[in-house]
């Protein structure tokens, strides 16, 4: 999973999918937490929104479906199964190469469409929280990706230009956001993808 050609100050980081392989988990969250409620949830819409934020995607949800889910409730539901799921949650080996390669040389972010508390959570369990300067969580932007904000707010809080940031990105949309913010970008496969590239 090689870096851009270029000079690079900081490091942003999706968290779901990109450092930790929580995907799976969260779709199995979302499942039992929608499934209450009689909503449907495919998993190739699920990938599809990635990047999103859950209040996002409860109320599309609720648009499409005719159905009137509470927002808060539907979303407390699904952190409380994700929390009791998060124990069996694992790294992707390839980005945490890159984070134990450059810690201490560049300052780093987390840029997630998730909650802090869920993105604390899957950090801590995976040993890396006190890896990270910066954490830009749900509700602490306007804007969701593609939008360009939540990175450009990052890039703020680090004091490093944007074309001076490589962001890492499992989803079209966060990938979409970077460019968007002018930042370039290293975009981590899919867990089905991860396998045949370490295989070669």
């Amino acid at each position: 999973m090689p870096l851009p050609e270029g000079e690079f100050d900081a490091y942003l980081f999706d968290c779901d999918g990109t450092i930790a392989d929580s995907m799976p988990i969260h779709y199995k969250a979302w499942q039992q937490a929608l499934g209450e409620w009689g909503a449907d949830f495919p998993e190739e819409l699920f990938y599809a929104w990635g990047g999103r934020t859950p209040v996002a995607v409860i109320q599309e949800l609720n648009a499409r479906q005719g159905l009137a889910m509470p927002v808060d409730v539907v979303n407390e539901r699904r952190e409380q199964v994700f929390q009791e799921l998060l124990p069996t949650v694992a790294a992707v080996p390839e980005v945490v190469e890159h984070i134990e390669a450059a810690y201490g040389t560049v300052p780093f972010a987390v840029v997630s469409g998730s909650s802090r508390e869920s993105v604390t959570a899957s950090l801590t369990t995976l040993g890396l929280l006190d890896r990270f300067d910066v954490m830009v969580c749900a509700g602490e932007y306007l804007n969701g990706k593609p939008d360009p904000e939540c990175f450009l707010t990052a890039a703020t809080l680090l004091g490093v230009a944007p074309e001076r940031c490589v962001v890492f990105e499992d989803a079209e949309l966060g990938l979409q956001a970077a460019a968007a913010a002018g930042m370039a970008a290293v975009r981590v496969p899919p867990p089905w993808q991860r396998g045949q590239l370490s295989s070669r």
